[in-house]
């Protein structure tokens, strides 16, 4: 069984672009499970279609937590199932369902996959994902580039734009770290899970069209904000305080130069970096 779990906020055009893309005449058993985050839009329900399970949150959650919203809700109903974390404004290429279990059946070992992702254009946007702690580098690389014939590469991370759980890896129901609202819980959830000893791949075999940043750039400011702040939480955990704080005072620098450049952006990252420094603050005290 698959379930698609994919994230709604404002988003029922693009939702609706992504079923279009599932193939309905095929002997596959999937399950489109949408978690609502925009708790006044009720245009998710004109979307009609037997596979759909909508789930409603009781605000706006973030990624994280509306995902794991609907990994309990999916784990709950088969702890055994594939699970395809999807953005809404992605959509599949056509013969994509059928090699997702085709792939697990051949691979069985890998818990957490990421998927080659396309622009519209052609362009790939994400083809795997590594880390240096020692500089603080999170880096997304073409990973797939030096060996197109592998059915898969072992990597650092993944993107949440696209990602499969195979549920049988996991003895409770995997999470997203609650403390993320948005950006770098991917990352960190790839981290967490692979420190535990699962596999972390990213295969050529799976793929998506992405329309990158078509929901997040319509408030710019909040964008930064909250990219901001994960991003130093992130290297609060996973990096040394010698690298927070010389990656801290580049990204303050940075802010300032584009106040005058890009004020909606910079406004963005220093209201990120005070949403830091309060959390830093409440946990010493």
């Amino acid at each position: 069984m698959i379930y698609f779990l994919t994230v709604n906020y404002y988003s029922t055009s693009l939702i609706e672009q992504l079923i279009r893309s599932i193939p309905t005449n095929l002997d596959i058993p999937y399950k489109i499970v949408i978690v609502n985050n925009s708790i006044h839009d009720q245009t998710l329900q004109q979307l009609q279609t037997p596979s759909l399970q909508i789930l409603q949150a009781p605000t706006n959650l973030g990624f994280g937590k509306a995902c794991n919203l609907g990994l309990h809700w999916i784990y709950s109903q088969n702890a055994n199932a594939i699970v395809w974390i999807i953005n809404p404004d992605t959509y599949l290429p056509e013969n994509t369902l059928e090699k997702v279990p085709i792939f697990f059946q051949a691979h069985p070992d890998v818990s957490i996959l990421g998927t080659l992702i396309y622009t519209p254009t052609g362009d790939i946007w994400f083809a795997g994902g590594r880390f240096v702690p020692q500089r603080g580098a999170i880096v997304s690389l073409d990973l797939l580039s030096c060996d197109p014939e592998a059915s898969y590469i072992p990597c650092d991370w993944v993107s949440g734009c696209s990602l499969l759980l195979n549920l049988r890896h996991f003895p409770t129901c995997p999470q997203f770290d609650p403390a993320y609202f948005l950006y770098y819980e991917d990352f960190d959830f790839c981290r967490r899970y692979a420190m535990q000893g699962h596999q972390i791949a990213i295969t050529t075999q799976l793929a998506v069209i992405h329309q990158p940043s078509s929901i997040t750039n319509r408030h710019i400011a909040q964008k930064y904000k909250h990219s901001t702040y994960s991003y130093l939480l992130t290297l609060e955990r996973y990096t040394s305080k010698w690298i927070l704080l010389m990656r801290f005072g580049r990204l303050l620098f940075h802010a300032f130069i584009l106040l005058v450049l890009k004020p909606k952006t910079a406004f963005g990252k220093l209201a990120g970096i005070v949403s830091y420094l309060k959390r830093v603050l409440s946990v010493k005290a």
